[in-house]
């Protein structure tokens, strides 16, 4: 993802960043660790987050959806917040909730999102 960022969108990056760092402090009851610039906070109550985790900044809120293909993907959804900022939210909801049809999941990566199955690895031939 090569955008220009939006005016202002750092503000509301940083904004979001704090907004989600709080939310993280306040519920998580698990590890918190920063991984590739993205603070994870586990152990959330399910309510405080969607589907099976919520990044909101540069923060990743979830109760234990922390494999590397979902860090990699949420990475992905830090990118966006720092290319949109606070307009992220007004445009992920009129892109819908439809994973398969929302161009933010399509763009972090349906697969690694776990949105669909992993394509299966086709057998190495023999020499």
């Amino acid at each position: 993802m090569n955008r220009r960022p939006l005016p202002l969108a750092k503000l509301g990056y940083a904004y979001a960043t704090v907004v989600g760092f709080l939310w993280g402090a306040l519920w998580s009851t698990g590890e918190v660790r920063r991984i590739d610039g993205l603070w994870v906070f586990t152990g959330m109550p399910k309510w405080t987050f969607g589907r099976g985790g919520s990044c909101v900044g540069a923060c990743y809120l979830t109760d234990r959806n922390v494999s590397e293909p979902v860090l990699r993907h949420e990475r992905v959804h830090r990118e966006q917040w720092k290319t949109y900022g606070m307009a992220l939210p007004i445009l992920y909801l009129i892109s819908g909730r439809n994973p398969l049809r929302n161009r933010f999941e399509i763009e972090a990566g349906l697969e690694d999102g776990g949105y669909v199955p992993r394509a299966p690895c086709s057998p190495q031939p023999r020499t």
